[in-house]
């Protein structure tokens, strides 16, 4: 009489058995964690770190440029004492320059150029002091904000100057006497020194005394144990 030896099918098809485990192998191993990700790499996806990232540039960038622009205003006061007068006087029919030789004019430009100097110089080491880890957010806003900010310089000081309706300020004077003309600017690229004066400063800044970045390869090996 023969004993029926045990089939090593699974009479039930609806619960697979499970893999046997090799001599060599560790209880856990199949479940084993995936490897984990880089300490600095920022998720490309929906809700990853760029989102908050790029939100965090903006912003500075808006703030920046607000804070940077409202600075304008005390440009165009500035340039509107500073600048000299270009004298016209009214022969009746014509207006016409008093010293037709004189460089007032040029004058008033340069000295808009050279005040557009020193407050880019001015904001670039106030937003490199006020956050020295830096940022595009800054650099842009830093940009935008000197280049509104000329804008506002220059329309404060032509709104706060002399008459820019030249026929009603010949009339209000009179025949044969001297009024000013109104500031203007003809050489555009003045309003370009803020922003480009400010924004080197600030990377200058940025590179000779920013924060200083541990070396990539700078990597502390852990203590060895001493096997007995």
């Amino acid at each position: 009489m023969t004993v029926p030896t045990p089939s090593s099918h699974n009479p039930d098809p609806s619960h697979p058995s499970a893999p046997q485990a090799g001599p060599g192998d560790q209880p856990g191993a199949a479940a084993s964690a995936p490897p984990p990700a880089p300490p600095h790499a920022v998720s490309a996806g929906y809700g990853g770190e760029g989102g908050p990232l790029v939100r965090r540039e903006l912003r500075d960038a808006a703030v920046c440029a607000a804070a940077v622009a409202v600075a304008g205003v005390l440009l165009g006061l500035l340039w509107l004492w500073l600048a000299p007068r270009v004298p016209l006087y009214s022969s009746g029919k014509l207006v016409l320059f008093k010293h037709p030789e004189g460089e007032e004019a040029i004058a008033a430009e340069g000295i808009f150029a050279l005040l557009g100097l020193g407050f880019g110089l001015v904001t670039g080491v106030a937003v490199f002091l006020a956050r020295r880890s830096g940022g595009v957010g800054l650099v842009v806003g830093l940009g935008l904000g000197g280049l509104l900010g000329s804008l506002l310089a220059w329309r404060t000081g032509v709104w706060l100057g002399p008459e820019t309706d030249l026929s009603a300020a010949a009339r209000a004077a009179g025949q044969g006497a001297t009024f000013d003309a109104p500031l203007e600017l003809h050489a555009y690229g003045v309003l370009l020194a803020w922003p480009f004066a400010a924004v080197l400063v600030h990377l200058l800044a940025t590179a000779f005394f920013g924060p200083r970045d541990d070396a990539p390869g700078a990597v502390v090996a852990a203590p060895q144990r001493w096997e007995s």
